[in-house]
């Protein structure tokens, strides 16, 4: 069974919204008028998504296009979350982590290649690339300038640029592994993620429900992990910059 879209729902869905935003600005959080706009954006979007998705799953180009979309969206986000003037590096740890995963479940029939299938499939683990990429290139890139010191200690005993920067900067990146190390410990304890919950109220049996959130959380760890190697690689190489100026 699963929610109807009736007056009641939008009522509370905007209710939430606003207290939201409430909380966020009356506890000095700062971030109440974010709340309202990322709120609205997510119906707008969620909507047109709707849309496109409905009117795509039937043509293998129409679904290659949209993937097309949402990986530019997603590397384009996580690259001006570390570097806002030099976002594009953030393209490769995404399609990194993301396609050897899809090659794994699809290429072996795991997963079936049908655009309804392929698209929510791939827009979890883009956006669980996008996530590990953002957080891990964000924290590798301040460790590097907060700890420039110890790099410069590292270069003057004869270590390689590269080598140095990867001795500061990768243990903090490492950390933007934990939440989805999380999620998966603590699933069916603590949270029932969304393709679980989904697969529920669309009326699938609890078991098979189980098989597919599993398969999507420890895909979600493959591609986080190879996203995050990726990114601090590209960081230690000073792809997203330089090191020495404050952080944005």
């Amino acid at each position: 069974m699963g929610l109807t879209l009736t007056p009641a729902l939008v009522a509370v869905v905007v209710l939430l919204a606003v207290g939201g935003a409430a909380v966020a600005g009356l506890g000095g959080l700062g971030h109440a008028r974010a709340v309202l706009t990322a709120s609205l954006r997510a119906a707008l979007q969620l909507g047109a998504v709707s849309l496109v998705i409905a009117w795509v799953v039937g043509a293998p180009p129409a679904v290659a296009a949209f993937l097309l979309v949402m990986y530019g969206v997603a590397a384009i986000t996580a690259g001006r979350r570390i570097a806002k003037d030099r976002p594009w590096p953030a393209a490769l740890p995404i399609a990194a982590g993301t396609l050897p995963v899809l090659v794994a479940l699809f290429g072996t029939g795991v997963a079936p290649m049908r655009g309804i299938t392929v698209i929510p499939i791939a827009g979890i683990l883009l956006g669980g690339c996008l996530t590990a990429t953002a957080l891990a290139g964000k924290r590798a890139l301040d460790e590097l300038r907060q700890r420039k010191g110890e790099v410069e200690a590292a270069l003057s005993l004869g270590f390689l640029d590269r080598d140095a920067n990867l001795e500061i900067c990768r243990p903090a990146a490492a950390q933007a592994l934990i939440p989805v190390l999380d999620q998966t410990r603590t699933v069916g304890l603590v949270t029932l993620p969304g393709a679980f919950v989904g697969m529920l109220l669309g009326g699938a049996e609890p078991l098979e429900a189980g098989v597919v959130q599993l398969v999507v959380l420890v895909s979600l760890i493959a591609a986080e992990a190879v996203a995050v190697l990726v990114t601090v690689e590209l960081v230690a190489r000073g792809r997203f910059g330089r090191t020495d100026t404050p952080a944005s």
